[in-house]
């Protein structure tokens, strides 16, 4: 491949100040359709019964697979450096999210 053909493939990204920042998130809620995988970014706090969706991504499912196993390679590299990720707990998620409580 010749210099210029490389250069034609490269992709220039723009990172805001703002973006930069990025939003804490301790839980993700993801949801599906046929067309597309929704992944809620959430922040829930101590002793607050409440949590707001702080960002929501909305991918092919193509790309959902492939975000997938860009975060598998990325935790195996993370844990080869700095040991085995403990999973400490998992938590409740509350079965009304994003809709009305299910009725039997």
């Amino acid at each position: 491949m010749d210099k210029n053909q490389n250069q034609e493939n490269q992709l220039n990204i723009e990172l805001s100040e703002e973006i930069a920042e990025g939003n804490y998130s301790n839980l993700a809620i993801i949801s599906h359709s046929p067309s597309e995988f929704v992944v809620d970014f959430i922040r829930v706090l101590p002793n607050v019964p409440k949590a707001k969706v702080k960002s929501r991504i909305i991918l092919t499912p193509q790309h959902a697979k492939r975000l997938m196993m860009a975060l598998k390679d990325n935790i195996q590299k993370f844990e080869s450096q700095f040991g085995k990720i403990e999973d400490t707990e998992m938590p409740v998620i509350p079965m009304n999210f994003g809709g009305p409580t299910a009725q039997a």
